[in-house]
């Protein structure tokens, strides 16, 4: 959950909007803030779609922005 939430600070992207592009649910987010455990292919999917992401974001002072590796 922590990728999710950097991921959705650093590019401004809503909640619904990002559950949406990377699994077709625009409530994701909002289960996964109350508990919702996505199973292995959803992870995966979503580990994706952060990954696009990110990779897409400027540079910000000769690094790119991290994220941890916890889901």
């Amino acid at each position: 959950m922590y990728a999710i939430e950097t991921c959705l600070r650093l590019t401004n992207i809503p909640p619904s909007r990002f559950g949406r592009e990377s699994v077709r649910d625009p409530r994701l987010v909002h289960d996964m803030r109350r508990g919702r455990e996505p199973g292995r292919k959803v992870e995966q999917r979503v580990r994706l779609h952060i990954d696009t992401v990110m990779s897409q974001l400027p540079e910000r002072g000769g690094q790119r922005a991290s994220r941890r590796n916890s889901f």
